[in-house]
């Protein structure tokens, strides 16, 4: 292994002194079944199991990786367990400063290892999302021709940040959120392990469970409150990290919220009444409320997404688009900015026009459609195209709306046994006045005939 992120020096300071070391570095795991969470990706045969030597491949080698995932996963961790447990050769370099020269340098010298000792490299690329397209060229041919296995870590969406060449030559791991259960079994090992606190402070329930909202599963994190507050407490002479010791040292109060229990729904409930409600102070409160407990921002995007249609629908028809933005900003950049995402959502939400029309639009109809009320689609409204289907009838008499003034044909389009419903009843609020207008006009025009002709 050369020189990198995880050096030799570091490591020899963190034998001779492991105090000096963060947690979450003493922390780290060794080996891949120390590893916390991700177990989907830690099966016999797996991509990260071959990468560190484990089972025969035969004549398939292992592929390249990308690992994706939020921030405190174990994206790095994942990486030194390679690092450590491997045989093959193994470097890092970092998107943020490494550029097209580095990584033709590690090129170059994973030819000559190979060549020379038939010694295989392993690259480690973190922050893959920062490199240009320039960038990303230059490791094509060294992943394409197997001169480096490369792992290659972002918080980034792959798929819009990475080239298609680069990532259709890899395997993509996603790499799911930790658990309480995950953080919390991280916890109980770092209170007790000899690399960690070595039983020297024990953690009540509460102050636990205060340290999972703060960590909002993030292992890093957890660890470093945990430090945190071991420390406050050992200089104060304490063997327990009381929950005031442990607000006193990461100075955040604790939240009576549970996200297992009832307060995970009554809270989310009361932030998306609030903003049916157009309270845009009170849906803050609760926003905030949810932030501080350490919920995790994809599902307040959710919730948001749907109080969109089903709350404000086409009154204000930009406020699906402004909840789909924030959702995607949010799966991108996390905590701590999706909190001023999440924020400007809520507020276009609350403050925007309400409508629940294309909720009850659209169970009205789901309504009918269980209850039978499903016939054959009109003959005139069936595919025409396939060979046979003009000598069943289907297509004959159809209305081009196109060709017609106006660009409506008065002609029948649902099953008799729905002709004539009515669903979608708009509102007169916002924008959704137009669409009402037009709705009327438009079933003016289809009643307009029987059948046959045009709407004028």
């Amino acid at each position: 292994m050369e020189p990198d992120l995880f050096t030799a020096a570091a490591e020899d300071r963190q034998e001779k002194d492991p105090a000096g070391c963060p947690l979450a570095v003493r922390m780290r795991p060794r080996t891949l079944d120390e590893v916390v969470g991700q177990q989907h990706l830690l099966k016999p045969g797996s991509p990260l199991r071959r990468l560190v030597g484990e089972g025969d491949g035969g004549p398939a080698g292992p592929s390249s990786v990308f690992l994706w995932g939020p921030p405190g996963i174990g994206k790095t961790t994942l990486a030194y367990v390679v690092s450590q447990a491997t045989n093959k050769r193994f470097v890092e370099l970092s998107a943020i400063t490494a550029g097209v020269k580095e990584v033709r340098a590690v090129i170059d010298g994973a030819r000559r290892a190979s060549g020379g000792f038939g010694k295989e490299t392993v690259l480690f690329l973190d922050e893959i999302h920062r490199f240009s397209k320039a960038q990303q060229d230059s490791l094509l041919p060294a992943v394409e021709n197997r001169w480096v296995t490369l792992i290659a870590a972002t918080t980034e969406n792959p798929y819009f940040s990475v080239i298609s060449p680069l990532l259709s030559r890899s395997l993509l791991l996603t790499l799911e959120p930790l658990t309480d259960d995950d953080l919390r079994g991280l916890m109980r090992r770092a209170l007790t392990d000899a690399r960690g606190l070595a039983g020297a402070v024990t953690l009540p329930e509460d102050t636990e469970g205060h340290l999972l909202r703060i960590a909002g599963g993030d292992a890093r994190r957890a660890l470093t409150a945990l430090e945190a507050g071991a420390g406050s407490a050992l200089a104060k002479g304490e063997k327990e990290i009381t929950l005031r010791t442990l607000e006193e040292s990461v100075d955040r109060a604790a939240v009576k919220y549970d996200r297992a229990g009832d307060q995970h729904y009554d809270v989310a409930s009361a932030l998306i009444k609030s903003i049916r409600g157009s309270d845009v102070d009170a849906a803050l409160h609760y926003l905030a409320r949810m932030i501080e407990a350490g919920e995790d921002p994809r599902f307040i995007a959710r919730r948001l997404m749907i109080s969109a249609s089903e709350d404000i629908g086409l009154a204000d028809p930009t406020a699906l688009q402004t909840a789909v933005a924030a959702a995607q900003a949010v799966a991108m950049i996390g905590f701590p900015e999706a909190r001023i995402t999440l924020s400007q959502a809520t507020i276009a939400l609350a403050l925007a026009p309400k409508s629940n029309a294309a909720y009850t639009a659209i169970d009205a109809a789901l309504a009918d459609v269980r209850a039978g009320k499903a016939g054959p689609v009109p003959p005139h409204l069936r595919d025409s195209h396939y060979k046979g289907a003009q000598k069943l009838g289907h297509g004959q008499g159809y209305q081009y709306p196109h060709d017609l003034p106006g660009g409506i044909a008065a002609q029948q389009y649902a099953p008799d046994e729905v002709h004539g419903a009515r669903y979608y009843e708009p509102t007169r609020h916002g924008a959704e006045a137009r669409y009402a207008d037009v709705a009327e006009r438009v079933r003016a025009r289809l009643r307009g005939a029987t059948g046959e002709g045009t709407a004028e």
